[in-house]
């Protein structure tokens, strides 16, 4: 075997030592989790960085599922990012959905109907409406302006429930921001404690071989 090449206990192959990661410097629950399916494996052994993050998975997995025994989609979607270390963040472009031409129609209405400009522009359609149908010779809605009412009820009754589906694509937006957030937290949780729980087996490690080098 060549020197830079080193035995997976694992997988029973042989792979190159930056692909590997020896046995002595793995978190002690991670080795455990292996152990249950590999008796034989001891400190001197290699596992390759793959199946590593298998069971790092696999232990992470563990981890949630002590407060939930049923993983929900995010929790296995963060396990899944982890046996496969991939970044499990996503930009707010990625969390854009397709728009219908529907959506954006009740979207623009919605904001125009939430601004002073609707409200100064209906101000002045209705001043307008009761000055022209109150000095001139042309009067089709006379006082008390029962058309002028009509038409108030119909934008009132129609632009409610546009509103309300601009609205509700937004909470839809939020509540993918939100999962999205909780993934991130919740992953990064889990990679703090594993450094926290290595560098204190480092650090014992280290404590180790200055007392031997002492002796």
């Amino acid at each position: 075997m060549s020197a830079k090449q080193v035995h997976c206990k694992i997988s029973n192959k042989s792979i190159h030592h930056s692909e590997a990661m020896p046995a002595d410097v793995i978190r002690e629950s991670i080795f455990e989790t292996i152990k249950k399916d590999f008796p034989d494996f001891t400190k001197d052994d290699y596992i390759s960085l793959k199946e590593l993050n298998k069971y790092r998975a696999i232990h992470a997995a563990g981890v949630l599922a002590e407060d939930n025994p049923n993983l929900d989609n995010a929790e296995k979607e963060i396990v899944n990012s982890i046996e496969k270390n991939e970044f499990i963040s996503k930009s707010p472009y990625e969390l854009k959905e397709k728009t219908t031409l529907s959506q954006l129609l009740a979207d623009k209405i919605a904001a125009f109907g939430g601004s002073w400009r609707f409200i100064l522009s209906f101000m002045v359609f209705i001043v307008i409406w009761m000055i022209y149908n109150t000095v001139t010779n042309t009067i089709f809605d006379p006082y008390p302006y029962i058309l002028l009412n009509l038409i108030l009820s119909c934008v009132a009754a129609l632009q409610a429930p546009v509103i309300m589906m601009s609205q509700n694509r937004k909470e839809d937006k939020d509540r993918q921001r939100s999962e999205n957030d909780y993934k991130i937290n919740l992953k990064a949780e889990i990679e703090i404690q594993q450094l926290h729980e290595k560098v204190d087996m480092l650090l014992l490690k280290v404590s180790e071989h200055n007392k031997k080098s002492k002796e």
